[in-house]
């Protein structure tokens, strides 16, 4: 079983910044993948941005440039640095897990509300 653990959304000012946290517990092979995903209303879920066991890293075109994944593995915290925020960018954000590293991802965090006004 994992758990994820989202905090750190809030309400900021277009050009703002804000920084995302997930903490995720549960069966090391279970999160070989882990990743922020956003669903704002009346839209398909997408993939922020993605972070492999190995390091590797994959962005969204829309957030390139602008946001930052990154991992404490010792205390197995996500971080998900957005700078730069646009109104566009305001939606129910999700951190995830999976093993296997494909879509849909397999355990999920109950989100953080980020909102860009």
């Amino acid at each position: 079983h994992v758990q994820l653990v989202e905090s750190g959304g809030g309400s900021v000012q277009s050009g703002g910044s804000l920084r995302l946290s997930c903490v995720h517990r549960g069966f090391s092979d279970s999160r070989n993948c882990v990743g922020w995903f956003r669903q704002a209303p009346g839209k398909e879920r997408e993939a922020v941005a993605r972070i492999w066991r190995g390091g590797t890293t994959k962005y969204a075109d829309s957030v390139k440039d602008r946001f930052t994944i990154s991992q404490d593995k010792a205390k197995d915290i996500l971080y998900l640095q957005m700078n730069n925020l646009h109104p566009d960018d305001t939606a129910m954000y999700y951190c995830a897990a999976d093993r296997y590293c494909q879509d849909p991802y397999d355990y999920w965090g109950q989100g953080t509300q980020v909102t860009v006004s």
